[in-house]
């Protein structure tokens, strides 16, 4: 659906909107909003007459070029004790100090003030990225002119998205899962699913005449994992695969299966996704639908600096280790 007149796709009024308001060119704005000289008194007024009824806040970033200065990135994350978030967010650290950022970051988990924090981290920043789950429509429009870039939407998105596509990977692990013989699996999905990865790996084993059952943890953790597949073997219902919605979850599979005295992968295989560091740790190592971090804050961090309103797509690969 198309924006108001004057904003862009994402309801966000730009330097453009001001220019076209105002009856100047860029280049007006742009000194108007800096307080560089070159224009009238009469014309920086109107200029910031219709920034403030245009809602136009003048990025830090588009500040750094004209004026000079550092460039900030910040980073919403959702929830630190994940270990996702620190290796998501050592990706995107890495990143940006290859291209002269620095970057601020907000848990939105952790926050006494979801709300405040975000906006908070959009007034201290140039651009902002990051895991905005179902309140990126609401936390877009509190950033408002800020260039935001979203990771992993759940669809497609007015603003600029970088998408996780598990779809080749989930693939080759159905088919490793099949040819080893396994028959009986569960995907063992989280509160609130079907999840993307869960319909894709139960369709993936589907196509290989593999009916996948569906469970659901009460929540994303390891001892939630760990809860349902205790349940299934009290129940008598003892699967030969579990596959986890991510690579925490399946550390509690792997705790449930032992604590049972069940052999991995001999009685039961076990994978997760995420490719987290802590999965080559193991005994045995854990198979994985690997994100590639790297990838994913390079294509962020282009994302918001030349296309904020574009999108990139990065694949997951399938590490297949001994748990599987």
């Amino acid at each position: 659906m198309a924006g108001p007149p004057g904003l862009n796709r994402a309801g966000r009024a730009t330097i453009l909107d001001v220019a076209a308001a105002a009856g100047v060119s860029r280049q007006t704005v742009t000194r108007a909003m800096n307080g560089m000289a070159g224009i009238s008194a009469a014309t920086k007024e109107r200029v910031l007459a219709a920034a403030e009824a245009l809602g136009y806040r003048p990025s830090r970033f588009g500040r750094g070029l004209v004026l000079g200065g550092e460039r900030q990135l910040g980073l919403v994350v959702d929830d630190l004790r994940n270990p996702y978030s620190p290796e998501l967010a050592a990706a995107v650290v890495r990143a940006a100090g290859a291209h002269g950022w620095t970057v601020m970051l907000a848990d939105v988990a952790l926050a006494a003030d979801a709300d405040r924090s975000v906006v908070s981290l959009g007034e201290q920043t140039d651009a902002v990225v990051g895991y905005l789950g179902e309140r990126a429509a609401e936390w877009v429009g509190l950033l408002g002119s800020v260039p935001v870039v979203e990771l992993d939407p759940a669809g497609p998105v007015p603003w600029g998205a970088v998408h996780l596509d598990p779809s080749a990977a989930v693939e080759e692990l159905a088919q490793h899962l099949v040819d080893v013989g396994v028959r009986r699996p569960v995907v063992l999905d989280t509160a609130g699913g079907p999840s993307r990865r869960a319909v894709l790996l139960r369709a993936a084993l589907a196509a290989r005449g593999v009916d996948a059952a569906l469970s659901h943890a009460a929540a994303s953790t390891a001892a939630a994992a760990g809860a349902v597949v205790a349940g299934l073997l009290d129940a008598g219902e003892q699967p030969d695969a579990v596959l986890a919605f991510n690579d925490v979850m399946a550390l509690g599979v792997l705790a449930a299966c032992r604590r049972a005295g069940l052999d991995v992968p001999g009685d039961v295989r076990v994978t997760g996704v995420d490719g987290l560091p802590l999965g080559a740790l193991l005994a045995p190592t854990l198979t994985t639908l690997a994100v590639d971090f790297a990838a994913v804050a390079e294509s962020a961090l282009e994302l918001a600096a030349d296309d904020p309103t574009g999108s990139r797509t990065v694949a997951h690969h399938l590490l297949l280790r001994e748990s599987a």
